[in-house]
């Protein structure tokens, strides 16, 4: 059974119409498939976000700034691989 779809037409600077060209064609998907993807992923996000749930991954590393260290911006690797792998 077909779902039925809505179409919808957006304009992409050119650099993101080709890494999305590029990721569809790794993917072996089609440029909708990935993009439907994206968007429902985007959504849920959001909607979590919205209900306290807290699903969107936060870099902590991004205040570092403020920290106080100064050699944030030699360690920012270790920093942020840290931060992913924690989350």
């Amino acid at each position: 059974m077909l779902a039925l779809m809505g179409r919808i037409s957006i304009s992409l600077p050119e650099d993101i119409d080709l890494r999305l060209r590029h990721e569809a064609q790794l993917r072996n998907m089609t440029i909708s498939e990935i993009t439907r993807e994206a968007i429902a992923a985007f959504l849920d996000e959001e909607t979590a976000i919205g209900s306290g749930q807290g699903k969107r991954r936060r870099l902590l590393g991004a205040k570092a700034g403020s920290s106080g260290q100064s050699d944030i911006s030699e360690r920012i690797e270790q920093i942020l691989r840290t931060e992913m792998t924690t989350r």
